[in-house]
């Protein structure tokens, strides 16, 4: 049965942007869910020395949860050729922070980049490919997983990410041949920005998924997906488009954990959530372990 993490997206400019809260803040509060473990980003860190990364491990330990992915956010689309190399050689440390925070078998993130006006669909999937490939010996040495998300834009980023939408989503995943220390982080909700069916792209990624965000989203009374969609098919981050707990929002999650369950998915699922309060988050929380067991519980 899959174990269940949470991450604080309503808290993720207060850690990584302002700094009015930190990250053992975080751990703290979340001490009230009931969560097997806490996603990180990479950005809450105000250090990357080994005694604050331990500290933060520590911490996160302490508080009785494991640390299943860091997030990280790598630009391997940029048009200059020194900066995709400072991304590959940065993501290395991101790479080692993972095994150090979650060990054998944790998950570091990665995406593909910028989708760069300039930067033509071949050659960004060729760039994004070679970044990752060249990270994959330094996350087998690590004994930890590259795990691609469908992403819509770091929210830090100017542009949205370059394999946003499935079918360039899916030619980078292929461009990626190992199936042992690379795979796919799946996100429902992305596919929805992207304007993208969630349950198709994940049955053509479900045999190489390694780990999951399970948010949700709803439309404002009287919007409609097709008045938000852009001229690309995208939707991106309307105000018309509203986070909310887990389940109660567009995503087809019946339909979802069938097909986990099908593959015998063994990752972790970490809400993204609590827009509207702690809450809300642990009404996710329980959904999620609600669906589990329904699905993954033998006999049912």
């Amino acid at each position: 049965m899959p174990k269940i993490s949470a991450f604080p997206k309503c808290y993720l400019d207060t850690i990584a942007g302002t700094r009015e809260m930190s990250v053992f803040d975080w751990i703290t509060q979340a001490k009230t869910l009931d969560a097997d473990g806490l996603e990180m980003y990479d950005g809450f860190f105000t250090s990357l020395d080994n005694d604050y990364i331990d500290k933060v491990g520590a911490a996160i330990h302490a508080a009785g949860f494991e640390m299943p992915m860091l997030c990280c956010s790598p630009d391997f689309t940029h048009p200059d050729a020194e900066v995709r190399k400072q991304m590959v050689d940065r993501h290395v440390r991101r790479i080692e922070i993972t095994r150090r925070l979650g060990g054998a078998g944790a998950v570091c993130r990665v995406l593909s980049g910028q989708r760069f006006p300039e930067v033509a669909r071949k050659q960004g999937i060729a760039w994004a490919a070679d970044c990752i490939n060249q990270l994959i010996p330094v996350a087998r040495e690590n004994q930890i997983i590259l795990g691609l998300e469908n992403h819509y834009k770091d929210g830090f980023w100017k542009y949205p990410e370059f394999a946003q939408k499935m079918d360039v989503f899916l030619e980078l995943l292929e461009a990626i041949p190992d199936r042992k220390n690379f795979g796919v982080q799946y996100d429902p909700s992305n596919a929805v920005v992207a304007g993208d069916d969630p349950v198709e792209l994940l049955r053509k990624v479900a045999p190489r998924m390694v780990s999951m965000h399970a948010s949700d989203r709803y439309l404002e009374p009287g919007a409609s997906l097709e008045e938000l969609k852009e001229a690309d098919g995208t939707l991106g981050y309307s105000a018309k488009l509203k986070h909310g707990v887990t389940g109660k929002g567009m995503n087809d999650y019946p339909a979802i954990f069938k097909i986990l369950a099908d593959n015998n998915y063994q990752g972790w699922i970490s809400i993204e959530d609590g827009m509207n309060g702690m809450d809300e988050m642990a009404e996710s929380l329980a959904f999620l372990r609600q669906m589990s067991a329904r699905y993954f519980t033998k006999g049912q």
